[in-house]
């Protein structure tokens, strides 16, 4: 099984923002085979280092994170995560 992270700090980072993206990402639940689990939260410490969301997702294997990262409803999310971010990080790893 494969853990997928990213970590996004937005442009405009007021809590109308952060709620607005994280309501687009929690959107891809149900509607991606490949998910075994999704987690969706915003942060809570809001210092300089914080990042404003965070996304944890679970898949069986390296085709299925392919499989995830090429579908209609992820492309969405993608489309909206690259007009309202200032930088992400992801970590991919087996679990």
């Amino acid at each position: 099984m494969i853990k997928h992270i990213v970590f996004f700090k937005l442009k405009d980072r007021t809590p109308e923002s952060i709620a607005a993206t994280v309501a687009v990402l929690r959107n891809m639940e149900g509607k991606i085979p490949q998910l075994i689990s999704i987690e969706v939260g915003a942060d809570v410490v809001r210092s300089d280092r914080s990042f404003d969301i965070a996304l944890v997702t679970v898949v069986a294997s390296l085709e299925d994170l392919q499989a995830y990262q090429v579908h209609p409803a992820h492309k969405e999310v993608i489309a909206h995560i690259n007009e309202v971010k200032e930088v992400s990080y992801a970590v991919d790893y087996e679990i």
